[in-house]
């Protein structure tokens, strides 16, 4: 029997057997498969074309598997470098967070330093406020107790709130019996009305005397200015005038320097700086009354606090201002006699008529101060301590 199927020239695919031509014959109804022919005219079916075809079948299969192990390798790779990506990210947020910690400590030692310092600061600025505030309650104090006790013009209206108007009444009228039972009162009048007609002081000149006897009219005068003072006080009155209340015994102190002592004299202290004042600031206004811009007041005191509290109350008793106090104005304050005496015998010689006050704080007064023909000084009284010696 013949077969259609080609036989090969191999031998190994030559049937041996008859069991291995009947299996031919079996599969002679399937289709050939397309297996290319390694015989005939093709030159893929050359043996050595065949060859070079395994050959880079098995090279392909070598190279497929090269780029798989690189691939793997590059995985591999890959692998650890996000491994230490990741430990280095970690790394990061450990420093991230030692650095916000270490910023946040920072910030938290600067705020403490500068809450510290600012505390010590407000300790420092409370402190002083407790001194300033304690120094002004014993200031306040201090002035309370001699508006109750000294001053005059505000005893008045404590004593009107406190006491009532009939206590003060009463006490006003004491103290005026207390005045009149120590003025001379016969001689008071021979001074008012003279036996003689007296010629009136002249004005001209540097020297200038207040004796009752010789100045009958002046001595008048300064009577009704002290009366106004004291019944008629004008609170508002031009400058140079006193404007505070006026008690019989500053009356007292003024006419004793005016006509026992012919304006050359000590005057027993009040026992405070501000009573002293008023007692002067009545002798300043008497003076600028009677002999107008010729008057100079020299005030002498060893403290430019004591100088400061004369200018304080002078201000405030004669209504005057900052501009009447200087080397050419109305009032003159020194602290050294010498430089004091300098200025007296320049304005003497200028013609004008110097008035020298003498804080009673002085405790030695230069002799060279006697020669002028007008001056005051306060003498501490022993009995009583003053209040304004410091």
């Amino acid at each position: 029997m013949t077969s259609d199927v080609p036989q090969s020239s191999n031998p190994d695919l030559t049937p041996d057997t008859p069991q291995e031509n009947t299996f031919i014959e079996e599969i002679e109804g399937l289709e050939p498969l397309n297996i290319p022919d390694i015989e005939g005219d093709n030159p893929l079916l050359d043996p050595s074309d065949q060859l070079l075809y395994l050959t880079e079948e098995s090279s392909k299969s070598v190279d497929l598997e090269n780029t798989i192990e690189e691939l793997t390798q590059e995985v591999e790779i890959l692998k650890q470098q996000k491994q230490g990506l990741i430990a280095e990210i970690e790394s990061l947020e450990v420093t991230k967070a030692q650095k916000i910690s270490e910023k946040t400590q920072t910030v938290e030692e600067t705020l403490e330093k500068m809450i510290v310092e600012g505390l010590k600061e407000l300790q420092q600025k409370k402190q002083t406020l407790e001194l300033s505030v304690e120094q002004l309650e014993r200031r306040r104090d201090r002035i309370r107790e001699e508006m109750k006790t000294n001053f005059a013009g505000i005893s008045q209206d404590l004593a009107i709130r406190v006491q009532g108007f009939k206590d003060y009444l009463v006490g006003s009228l004491q103290d005026l019996a207390a005045a009149a039972e120590q003025l001379d009162l016969p001689s008071q009048q021979s001074w008012e009305q003279p036996s003689e007609p007296v010629n009136s002081p002249s004005v001209s000149g540097s020297n200038a005397q207040f004796a009752p006897q010789e100045f009958a009219e002046q001595t008048r005068k300064i009577q009704q200015i002290l009366e106004q003072y004291r019944k008629n006080p004008d609170y508002y009155g031009p400058p140079w005038q006193l404007r505070r209340t006026f008690e019989p015994i500053h009356t007292e102190r003024v006419q004793k320097w005016f006509f026992s002592q012919g304006g050359r004299g000590t005057v027993k202290s009040m026992g405070s700086r501000l009573q002293n004042i008023l007692v002067a600031s009545a002798v300043i206004s008497i003076l600028n009354e009677l002999h107008g811009d010729r008057t100079r007041f020299l005030i002498l005191a060893n403290t430019p606090e004591r100088l400061g509290e004369w200018r304080r109350g002078l201000q405030d008793c004669l209504g005057i201002s900052r501009g009447d106090f200087g080397p050419e104005r109305g009032v003159v304050l020194f602290e050294s006699p010498n430089a004091l005496v300098q200025k007296a015998e320049r304005l003497v010689e200028e013609d004008f008529l110097p008035l020298v006050i003498i804080d009673e704080a002085e405790e030695q007064i230069s002799l060279s101060l006697l020669q002028f023909p007008l001056w005051l000084a306060f003498a501490p009284d022993p009995e009583q301590m003053s209040s304004y010696l410091y």
